[in-house]
């Protein structure tokens, strides 16, 4: 089994742990100021384990247009944190996560559009899927 297989599903499980922690700890508090001190609890755990694993001296390997991208990616991570801490505030937990994974199908259209990624029949009816479950999740009777 290739290592990103865990990897990912370790990652699943570290965002059911959002939504639920998320969802527990924004009942009477501004959403705004929970993800800000969310992206402060973040910045901490993971300016430690750069350090503690000796990282820091690979800085100077980043060139500019990557590191571009990585600030680039970290305000678009900051946008997806502030949308959905907003609506874990007003929404169910189950509703939002399922809306907040049709990332995946926006990831799929970037992909073939930006980095000449395939989309295939697998993976669009993938998508269709994802897009039907999302869906499913959110439509009340």
């Amino acid at each position: 089994m290739p290592v990103w297989i865990p990897l990912a599903l370790l990652s699943a499980a570290a965002a059911a742990a959002v939504a639920i922690f998320g969802k527990i700890g924004i009942k009477n508090v501004d959403s705004t100021l929970a993800t800000t001190i969310r992206s402060l609890v973040m910045a901490f755990f993971l300016v430690s384990a750069s350090t503690l694993l000796g990282k820091w001296k690979l800085l100077s390997t980043i060139n500019n247009r990557a590191l571009l991208f990585i600030v680039l990616s970290g305000m678009a991570g900051a946008l997806s944190w502030l949308f959905y801490f907003l609506a874990l505030k007003t929404g169910p937990a189950t509703g939002v996560a399922a809306l907040d994974r049709l990332s995946v199908v926006f990831v799929l259209i970037l992909s073939v559009l930006f980095l000449a990624e395939q989309l295939t029949w697998k993976t669009g009816a993938g998508a269709l899927l994802i897009t039907a479950g999302a869906l499913l999740m959110v439509w009340k009777k």
